[in-house]
């Protein structure tokens, strides 16, 4: 298997500052507006909501920038690597 490029800590931070941004955003909103005497069970749900949702974004772009890194590599080459698993 072929070894893929490795990401920017710093710009993986970077691309996903706004939506952390936005995420701590709407945590706060969720235990701001929850009742008094419920403020867990009144806000449990929305913060686990936009905790996931932000979970899935980044993970999803780090994988996506890593999956680009290894393709603007100088070191990577589709029709080579096709090449090579065609003659195992």
């Amino acid at each position: 298997m072929d070894r893929l490029a490795k990401i920017d800590k710093d710009e993986l931070v970077r691309q996903m500052r706004a939506e952390f941004e936005a995420t701590m955003e709407r945590v706060a909103k969720a235990v701001n507006a929850a009742p008094d005497g419920h403020l867990i069970d009144g806000s449990d749900g929305a913060c686990r909501e936009a905790l996931m949702e932000f979970m899935r974004l980044s993970y999803e772009k780090a994988v996506q920038m890593r999956v680009d890194a290894t393709e603007q590599s100088v070191a990577f080459s589709p029709s080579t690597s096709g090449k090579s698993r065609q003659s195992r």
